[in-house]
Formats: structure tokens, sequence, C-alpha cells
């Protein structure tokens, strides 16, 4: 399994102390926690993306290459990448690019978010959204795996001969989840791909979320991907930590009261409840997580969220420190206990190249590519076998 945390980027007031970070100072701080987090030896950091205050994450990919350039081991990703008002010729770009500078440890979670006044912000209509969602990724996923692709769908220009750069590294794409928090189409989508789909079940109960990956599981065997126990499925969480229990909640409640995403709605007695938000001592957040097995199945991935509210980076910091020292750790023994061989491990890089028989390079040969302005490396790729994933997608050249 792999283990990391993921930040909204939210830009928030410190209930404790009325100190609001600038834009500059949230940054530097964010930056800060994606090189400790692969201090204390998380697998993952991943990166939202929001174009409205009080987030500051516009740009996710110029972030993460820098924050790569820090690193040398810990996988960067998002949580999400708007794959419907971003362009889905600027995504596969964008992605590869990041793949290629971070030396494959890239991969991406597609989402529609959670902003609705960010479609008209880029041109779209938000009562299209899922069908901006189903037909440009059927494009981004040719784009990525087809060196010249021809395209034509309703909700862009089409493309003729159209050849995505840099391609892939090692001709393999970025490995894609699909995230969602309520929307069954988006859990077929990823089903239908063999995909891995992300449940970021963070605020509602954990009954809403097993109904979602259960069709998703249900869906990918059906697709002939594997069996159900072969799916790739990753899950979201919030924690909050001290060595004493009454003092973890003592202090975090003027964070949650105050949070923009669930202040002033229900106690924070009654979240932790019915949500998978753990404040408490270490040792409690392991319990909560050890059990997720059992509601959701063996499963591939588990992200925290730990950064937000306005809590201070000394906190943040600190939190990693016992996230990294003392509960993933036990985590990752705990939930490899009988761990049927069958299920699959977390996607890398090396793990998806493998699988596609080794690195791909392109050939050089003509180019009749309308995007071409010189001699190209680059070789006319097979279609891809079966029609595109839903009605919207399937306008598509040969």
């Amino acid at each position: 399994m792999q283990f990391g945390i993921f930040t909204v980027s939210d830009i928030t007031e410190d209930p404790t102390t009325g100190h609001t970070p600038s834009e500059a100072e949230r940054i530097r701080a964010t930056l800060q926690i994606a090189k400790h987090a692969e201090e204390v030896g998380l697998d993952v950091f991943a990166l939202g993306e929001h174009h409205n205050p009080p987030f500051w994450s516009s740009s996710p990919t110029t972030t993460l290459a820098y924050i790569a350039g820090q690193t040398e081991r810990i996988l960067l990703s998002t949580a999400t990448t708007l794959i419907t008002t971003n362009d889905p010729v600027k995504i596969a770009e964008d992605y590869a690019m990041l793949q290629h500078v971070s030396g494959g440890r890239a991969d991406l979670i597609l989402g529609r978010g959670n902003t609705g006044p960010v479609y008209p912000w880029f041109g779209k209509d938000i009562r299209q959204g899922l069908n901006l969602a189903v037909e440009n990724y059927a494009l981004l996923h040719r784009l990525w795996r087809e060196d010249v692709v021809d395209w034509e769908g309703k909700f862009r220009t089409p493309l003729q001969g159209f050849t995505s750069t840099p391609r892939p590294l090692d001709g393999v794409p970025p490995f894609v989840w699909h995230g969602s928090i309520r929307t069954p189409e988006i859990a077929e989508q990823a089903a239908y791909y063999g995909d891995g789909f992300f449940a970021n079940n963070i605020f509602w109960p954990k009954e809403h979320f097993q109904r979602l990956v259960a069709l998703y599981r249900e869906r990918f065997e059906h697709y002939g991907h594997g069996t159900q126990e072969q799916a790739i499925v990753g899950l979201g969480g919030q924690v909050y930590m001290h060595r004493n229990s009454q003092e973890a909640v003592r202090e975090f409640r003027p964070y949650f009261d105050n949070a923009p995403v669930y202040g002033n709605g229900p106690s924070l007695e009654d979240f932790t409840e019915m949500t998978p938000l753990t404040v408490g001592s270490p040792q409690q957040v392991i319990d909560r997580y050890a059990a997720m097995r059992e509601h959701f199945g063996d499963y591939q991935r588990q992200m925290f969220l730990i950064d937000h509210a306005g809590l201070p980076l000394k906190a943040v910091l600190e939190q990693l420190d016992i996230l990294g020292g003392e509960v993933v750790p036990v985590l990752r023994k705990e939930l490899a206990k009988d761990r049927p061989e069958g299920v699959a491990d977390a996607p890398t890089h090396e793990s998806l190249v493998a699988a596609a028989g080794g690195p791909r390079e392109a050939r050089p040969r003509p180019n009749r590519g309308d995007n071409v302005t010189g001699g190209s490396p680059y070789r006319d790729s097979a279609p891809l076998a079966g029609a595109a994933f839903g009605a919207a997608a399937t306008r598509q050249g040969a």
C-alpha cells in the first residue's frame, strides 16, 4: 500500500491567533510540508486544484515539478485535476512533462471539483459537467496512447493528425485515478478504462462511499480488467493527533469550528462519528484506519488531510512526525496481514512499464500531423480496440 497526504491549498485564518498567512507564506509552507512528507517516510504527496480564493493552487504541475526537484523518492499526485474545465490536450502535455522531470514519480486524480462557478470562468456549462468529464477523458486517454490522433467531439475543436508532446515517459502514461464523492458514472468510467478509483470519504458516512467502491469493483471485473479484489482503490481521510486524546480534541476544536469546509455545521463529536475524521491519540487513528479494509476491502492508497483550516506550519510538521513515525509503520503491517495474493499492488511507473512489456520509444518516420513544423520522431499508432466510454465520447476519428 501507499500512504500519503494531500492538501486543498486553503488560506485560512488561524482562529487561535487571528493570523492569516499570505499566499507566499502558505505556498512556502506547502513546499516544506511536501519535503517533510518524504523525510518521514510517506509515499505520496498530492495537491488540489482551485481557481478561486481562499485557495492558492491554480497550477498544480508547476508546484509539483518544483517539489520533484527538491525530493528523490516521494510520488507526486493531484487531488484533483479538473477534467471538466482543463483542456485535455493541455493536461496531456503538462502531466507528461511532470512525468519526465520527476523521473516517473507522477500520477493524477481526475475529477469535476466541488466549485460550481469554475465552469463559466473557463467557458464551460456546468449542466454539461458529466458529459465533459466523459468526453475529455476519452480524448486524454488516446493522446497518451497514440502518437498521432484524429478526434472529433462535442465540446472542443476537432484534431487531425495531432501529436501531444512530450510523449509519456517510456511510452507509459501517468496512472490515472478517477475521484468522486457522489457520482456513480465516474466509478463506472474508472472501471471501464481499468483505471483507479479514489473515494475521498472525508465528508459523508462510509456507507455512501461503500456503494461507490462496490460499484467500481463490480464493473472493473465486468469490463475484464481482473477480479474485484484486483481493482485499484484509494481512500481519503482526516486526522489530528496528540499523545492525549482529550488534548487533541481541545487543540483541534477551534480549527474545526471555524473551518470553511465544515464550520457552523455538525459538532466535532458528531462529525468524527459520522466520517473518518479522527481526532485523538495515534492509537485511535491506527485503530480507525486499520478497520477501513473491513468496510472497503483491501485497497492500494490511503491519503490524509492534515494541513487545512488554518493550522500553523509547526503543528502540521508535528502531525507529519507522528503520522510517519508512529501511525503509518503500524498501518503498513496491519493492512498487510492476511492480504490475499490476488490483491493488486499500488501502481508505480516502474510497475506500469513492466506490465507494458518494457519501455516504448517513438520510432522516427514521416509524420502527417497538422501540428508538426519539421521532421518528427513520432509514428502513427494502431487505433485502440473498443469504443470510447460514454455516448458523448463516440464521435472520434479512425
